[in-house]
């Protein structure tokens, strides 16, 4: 026998080896797994009460995992939103919560929902539903989850501590966080306030605290009032001007004149200008800063009083502008 044969036959008997063995192992494996399986099946027949744990058990695990695969969809999440689509609006709705939308930057869906439920609540509590959207957009700037220093929270910055008895039909003060219910206790809060106080003007000042303190047509009275008459002319249908109250920075002046739209009006050009006209008089012999319009060097406005000889140079360039 050469050498060949003889690996070729230790190497046939070391795979028929291998083989019996996993055959073996495999084979008295599932008997015992069968074995196994028997005694939990004839546990379980004589312990119903065994059976009915594991069932449960068994359940609830299925569910958890059913649940960790649904994190990402919520489709119920839709019913608990603050939304309305201002289109299924009345017109007059609509035209205010489109109007509000621009204003404050805010979606016109979450304002549809509001203005809705403020022509709801409004005249089950005999107050117009538009003074309550100007107290709205006045406290919060129609976020409902704004809070104050002084912890006023809420689209309507109601004090929670103080009424927190009035969040109870709405399962807690956290439910101030929740632009319906916030909105509902806002206008609780506002009627007692008026009838409090006997007038409009008076039940503000109670719901803002400053009934003891002078209000002016620039204070919280008054922007309130200023908003409120600006939505009734948008719910009637006329344009309307009016500037944000929040979030508004203003329009900027360059040399006396409003930016605009124009090659010329624009904030470029008006740096630029500005720039040019100081190295100007610079140039001219008079360092002192420029007027900021030509009626200023007409009437001899300014820091100091003007160089005569720069000053037609100055209002003859200004014109030109």
């Amino acid at each position: 026998m050469t050498a060949f044969e003889k690996l070729n036959r230790g190497l046939r008997t070391f795979a028929t080896d291998v083989g019996d063995g996993f055959f073996a192992i495999t084979h008295n494996g599932l008997a015992l797994l069968g074995l196994v399986v028997f005694c939990a099946v004839m546990v379980l027949t004589m312990r119903p009460d065994l059976r009915q744990a594991g069932e449960a058990r068994l359940i609830s695990w299925l569910q958890e995992r059913q649940d960790d695969s649904d994190d990402i969809s919520d489709v119920d999440a839709v019913d608990r939103a603050t939304a309305t689509d201002p289109r299924s609006l009345p017109k007059q709705q609509a035209n205010i919560a489109y109007w509000l939308s621009r204003k404050y930057r805010v979606a016109p869906e979450p304002l549809g929902a509001l203005v809705a439920e403020a022509y709801d609540i409004g005249p089950r509590n005999q107050i117009d539903p538009t003074l309550i959207l100007a107290v709205m957009a006045i406290e919060s700037g129609f976020n409902p989850f704004a809070q104050s220093p002084v912890g006023a929270q809420g689209l309507m910055q109601v004090m929670t501590r103080v009424h927190s008895d009035k969040y109870e039909n709405f399962g807690g003060t956290h439910a101030a966080f929740d632009p319906v219910a916030n909105l509902r206790v806002g206008v609780n809060v506002l009627k007692e306030c008026i009838a409090k106080a006997g007038s409009t003007e008076g039940g503000l000042k109670l719901y803002v605290g400053a009934a003891n303190i002078q209000d002016s047509n620039t204070g919280y009275t008054g922007k309130v009032l200023a908003e409120y008459t600006r939505l009734q002319k948008v719910a009637q249908g006329q344009k309307n001007s009016g500037q944000p109250a929040h979030g508004h920075r203003g329009g900027r002046c360059w040399l006396g004149k409003p930016v605009g739209k124009g090659p010329k009006t624009g904030v470029f050009w008006r740096r630029r200008t500005g720039f040019t006209l100081n190295f100007f008089l610079r140039a001219t012999g008079d360092r002192r800063s420029a007027p900021r319009t030509a009626a200023d060097v007409d009437m001899g406005n300014g820091p100091k009083a003007m160089n005569p000889s720069t000053t037609g140079k100055r209002a003859a360039w200004l014109s030109g502008v």
